[in-house]
């Protein structure tokens, strides 16, 4: 079974992607690659997680395929956006001291003076620091558009919305970390603002639960693809930007 929503007009090329629940088409011209968090904080010897003693090699497992998946995304001329969890220097985009979000991330030393790897000075999830960078390996190029957050939702707050409508964007096929936070809330909040969600399971990453029977990251995948969106991989998603029959 195929699903999409209005037929697309004969200048934009259709691609079909196996999925879950339904396979779904989409046009090629109409969607987007978004990369969520994928930075240093949660990814890198050094970040915020490894600081924490949280096990981040699922993180660093899914860096391989979404690099695969931005590669094949560019080669057809996909947008690629990228998203970062980060606050002003002053955390005054944190909330109020009492606010869960302050409260949260407090407990992570938001705002903490660490040393980076290179031996400079950072602090954990500030702007315009090493904690916040993208990882090495899916860096941005200058054709992509790179966005801060201050929620775990990309569309709060950002201009997220207004950049995706302005290229006519339908679909996104959504990676990063971590799978039930950060990337289920951006995944909502686009499933209420009526743009189609595909989340790339290889691409993403949760460390709360992991060690559980049935973890976070997969509850997530259930939930997506039950009420907000849809399931595949990125061998799907390459496979359907270069079908074999062309």
């Amino acid at each position: 079974m195929k699903s999409t929503d209005v037929p697309l007009a004969s200048t934009i090329r259709v691609a079909t992607i196996r999925a879950c629940p339904t396979d779904l088409v989409f046009g090629v011209e109409n969607s987007a690659v978004l990369v969520v968090d994928m930075q240093n904080d949660f990814g890198s010897e050094g970040g915020m997680f490894q600081l924490a003693g949280i096990d981040i090699s699922a993180i660093q497992r899914a860096v391989n395929p979404t690099r695969d998946v931005i590669q094949a995304a560019r080669a057809k001329g996909m947008q690629i956006v990228y998203l970062k969890m980060a606050f002003k220097a002053d955390l005054s985009d944190a909330g109020p001291i009492d606010s869960p979000n302050f409260a949260r991330h407090q407990r992570m030393s938001v705002g903490k003076t660490v040393q980076a790897p290179d031996g400079s000075e950072s602090r954990i999830l500030i702007r315009d620091t090493w904690n916040t960078e993208i990882l090495e390996s899916l860096a941005p190029e200058a054709q992509d558009v790179v966005l801060y957050k201050h929620r775990f939702s990309g569309f709060f707050e950002t201009d997220l919305d207004e950049m995706l409508k302005k290229l006519a964007i339908k679909h996104l096929f959504v990676t990063g970390c971590t799978t039930s936070i950060c990337v289920e809330s951006t995944i909502r909040d686009a499933m209420f603002r009526d743009y189609q969600c595909i989340l790339l399971e290889d691409c993403t990453a949760e460390p709360i639960g992991d060690g559980l029977t049935r973890s976070n990251h997969d509850a997530s995948l259930l939930t997506i693809q039950v009420l907000l969106g849809w399931t595949s991989t990125s061998e799907q998603f390459i496979a359907a930007l270069n079908p074999v029959n062309n």
